[in-house]
């Protein structure tokens, strides 16, 4: 094997190359990246980097200075227009690069408001790049109007950064309540009145009609008939994954780029990780969006593209930080019937199907995460009653 490209510079595309010169890959390694900067952590954009409280060199995932020391052929703000299959190459503009191996970590991209209905409107802003935050930072003064569009961790966490720099923040959710598509309505309950203790409002249950504004957006519109002044937007209603390229070359997509259980694609020569890829988990094909999950199968297809062999099993643990909150959580809750609460000084929420633990919500509870994250690794089960018993050390939960 010559050459190995990768593209995407994320997460999942600098721990593929750093594992790949981890594990004793001597030969070229390219790795190509859409934007001007390394690759860089993307979690703290809606928190600490929206604050204001950390530079935008303190986001990078290593020195620039890794890659030129590990050999590795860095190129920034270089699209890749196309791969070529037959040819084993991919263009960007009018360079061709060859490959053996191919893989792409392309990300996800932020679900946009249609044009239709104002969503090209200046004034209104996604958080997935350091170009957005930045070009959004100066709308952050105390007294401005800012309207939120969705009730998930990325709008929360904005919402959580908004009213902390004195703004009236108002956040509008479609569906029943925050967080439905993600966690237990305990778990809402919880953000639901933190938020409001910091004085943000939260509309559930309400739908957007349109944004308003003669080329800036000046008002939101609600299905109900209703009006919010809005001096910005921040649209947070999701993402897709990035699979523009895998799919102009032909390869399967199915909710992301189809991989097998070792990252390898329809194409035996393209493998595919982090947000854009989907497999088999649990019986059905899904996608991990999480740092956690980007690193872990990204360093799980550098192993399999030098002959591991080794399939993919994810442990899944996610993480928001909101105010002096830090929601850990641990599993995915899918198919659950049941919610365990445990009150013993800190919050946790234990997700069952029957008598099996399927996922934690910690909340402001490191213990009773880590105990989780230990019990799911295991495929172990705690007993729900004593579980929900706040005299019940947490340890004991451990034992046989």
């Amino acid at each position: 094997m010559d050459r190995i490209v990768v593209v995407g510079a994320g997460q999942a595309g600098a721990s593929l190359v750093a594992r790949l010169r981890q594990k004793g890959f001597g030969a070229k390694i390219t790795l190509i990246g859409e934007e001007p900067v390394p690759p860089y952590q993307r979690p703290p954009l809606s928190k600490a980097y929206l604050l204001g409280e950390l530079s935008q060199e303190r986001l990078f995932l290593r020195p620039e200075s890794f890659y030129a020391e590990h050999d590795i052929d860095l190129r920034l703000g270089v699209p890749v227009s196309a791969i070529d299959r037959g040819a084993r190459v991919v263009r960007l503009g009018d360079e061709t690069l060859p490959y053996d191996h191919l893989a792409l970590t392309t990300g996800s991209v932020p679900r946009r408001l249609p044009a239709a209905i104002g969503g090209d409107l200046d004034g209104v802003h996604v958080v997935r790049s350091i170009a957005d935050v930045d070009g959004m930072a100066g709308e952050f003064m105390a007294g401005r109007h800012v309207v939120i569009v969705g009730g998930g961790y990325i709008g929360l966490e904005a919402a959580a950064v908004a009213a902390q720099k004195g703004l009236d923040v108002t956040v509008v959710e479609l569906a029943p309540r925050i967080l439905q598509r993600v966690a237990a309505s305990e778990t809402s309950d919880a953000l639901r009145e933190l938020h409001q203790a910091h004085g943000v409002r939260i509309l559930e249950g309400t739908g957007l009609e349109r944004l308003e504004g003669q080329g800036r957006v000046s008002a939101v519109r609600l299905a109900d008939g209703g009006s919010l002044a809005a001096d910005f937007v921040i649209v947070g209603i999701g993402i897709l994954p990035d699979t523009r390229l895998a799919e102009a070359a032909g390869l399967v997509v199915e909710n992301g780029i189809a991989v097998d259980e070792f990252g390898r694609s329809s194409d035996a020569h393209i493998w595919a990780a982090g947000d854009c890829a989907s497999f088999l988990f649990r019986g059905q094909r899904m996608r991990l969006e999480s740092v956690q999950n980007a690193i872990d199968q990204a360093e799980a297809v550098a192993d399999n593209m030098l002959g591991a062999q080794a399939p993919y099993l994810p442990l899944p643990w996610f993480w928001s930080d909101q105010y002096d909150l830090k929601l850990q959580i641990a599993g995915l809750n899918t198919g659950y019937d049941r919610v365990v609460v445990r009150h013993a000084g800190a919050r946790s929420h234990w997700y069952f199907a029957g008598n099996r633990l399927l996922a934690v919500d910690a909340l402001n509870d490191p213990r009773a995460f880590m105990l989780a994250k230990r019990l799911l690794a295991e495929g172990r089960s705690p007993d729900a009653t004593a579980l929900a018993d706040p005299a019940t050390d947490l340890r004991s939960l451990l034992r046989p």
